[in-house]
């Protein structure tokens, strides 16, 4: 597409690469010349954290208010009863208000990273929960007032629901509503905020449409969405996944330095792309990183893990991991700030087997990934070569903490507790 923004935001979107579609790129474009405008991101708390996969959405409203504009993050205390069905083959566990609302508290804490919701400013940003107007709906007066506007044969014929019916897999009415509340929640958010735009990755578009759909019919408001690209690294794999699970944004849930490592082990190919996404660096200067290769690229990637965990976790973070990481792969030390873990005298016992410690440790998920770590020469201890998974590790051995290692970028410590 070849189009030529006016606004600063539009701009800094399509120069690094944020945009999949927009319902109206000219209409947006101008309406953010027209002042400060209200954008909003809608997040269900189906964790106590959000992940990477998540962080393309808070670049994008980080971005929305350094371009002056005011940013919304919408808490889905409401719709996260629900859950959203988009493009997943079952139905979400549902939970109850205590586990949402602890969700909500855990998730809140990424926000204010990258986010200002305590200036005075015009555009500071908003919290809000979606709980505050869909908890006290009245059903009847919902169905005639908003379902009159909704076609079922339109919500089958979204390629998230389709592609699940078309799988013969069960589709419930409890989730088959939920494109109806999103809906709900953009013309709410119109109808108090002013708020004339939804943003949210490719998978949203259908829900983001009903929602501009809903609020002409409603309000006859002139609303927009945009999405971005629904990303996966070089290799085919989603972003937010790494080898041991998910790459939590809560410190408390994966700690800066496994953190700072997920981003130092990118793939030489996405360097450039995740420098322009995921960072405030200069677009050409991403470009340059990105361009280098053979082992000058590993300089690039240095830089991109310390600017993504500088923004989340703080510029003496992203130093420390750099230093623990120069100290463990190039000096062949141990690394204070390596994930550790700490066992009582109770959990040592007489011993505990080394395929415990590494499952313990979080380098396998279970004893059979680790019998099999260990058995293609995959694990270390102490930086040597583990070959025996009977080996017992006693109080003796934990007279200080041992290293392991799950292949050359994995590692943790042990230690026995005081």
């Amino acid at each position: 597409m070849t189009y030529h923004p006016k606004s600063d935001f539009v701009a800094v979107m399509m120069e690094r690469g944020f945009l999949a579609d927009c319902t109206d790129y000219q209409g947006l474009d101008e309406a953010l010349m027209q002042g400060v405008k209200p954008a909003y991101i809608g997040f269900d708390a189906t964790a106590k954290s959000l992940h990477v996969g998540s962080l393309i959405q808070i670049m994008m409203l980080r971005w929305f208010q350094k371009t002056g504009h005011q940013p919304i993050t919408l808490m889905g205390g409401g719709t996260t009863k629900v859950g959203d069905p988009s493009f997943r083959a079952d139905e979400r566990p549902l939970l109850n208000d205590a586990q949402i609302d602890d969700n909500i508290a855990g998730i809140k804490k990424v926000f204010s990273a990258y986010i200002d919701y305590d200036s005075d400013a015009p555009n500071k940003a908003l919290m809000l929960n979606n709980a505050e107007w869909l908890d006290g709906l009245n059903y009847l007066e919902f169905l005639r007032d908003i379902g009159r506007h909704f076609s079922v044969n339109r919500m089958l014929a979204f390629e998230s629901v389709k592609s699940r019916l078309d799988r013969e897999q069960s589709l419930s009415f409890l989730e088959f509503n939920y494109m109806i509340l999103q809906a709900y929640d953009f013309l709410e958010l119109n109808r108090r905020y002013g708020c004339i735009l939804q943003m949210g990755g490719s998978d949203q578009w259908g829900n983001i449409v009903n929602g501009i759909d809903l609020t002409r019919r409603v309000l006859d408001n002139s609303i927009y969405g945009l999405t971005t690209p629904l990303l996966t690294t070089s290799d085919g794999k989603k972003m937010g996944k790494s080898q041991d699970g998910a790459v939590w944004l809560n410190a408390e849930m994966r700690s800066p330095y496994e953190f700072w490592q997920f981003w130092r082990n990118t793939t030489d190919a996405d360097v450039g792309r995740f420098l322009k996404l995921y960072t405030e660096l200069p677009v050409d200067e991403c470009e340059r990183l990105g361009a280098l290769a053979g082992s000058e690229v590993n300089a690039a990637k240095v830089i991109l893990a310390n600017e993504v965990t500088k923004l989340l976790h703080g510029a003496e973070a992203a130093t420390t991991a750099e230093a623990t990481a120069r100290d463990v792969f190039e000096k062949g030390g141990i690394g204070d700030d390596l994930p550790t873990l700490t066992l009582t005298g109770a959990e040592l016992g007489d011993g505990i087997s080394i395929v415990q410690l590494i499952v313990k440790s979080g380098l396998a998920k279970s004893g059979k990934d680790a019998k099999r770590l260990i058995s293609e020469n995959g694990a270390k201890l102490d930086d040597k070569p583990l070959s025996d998974a009977g080996l017992m590790i006693d109080a003796a051995a934990l007279s200080s903490p041992i290293k392991l290692s799950a292949g050359k970028k994995r590692h943790a410590l042990v230690q026995l507790a005081d």
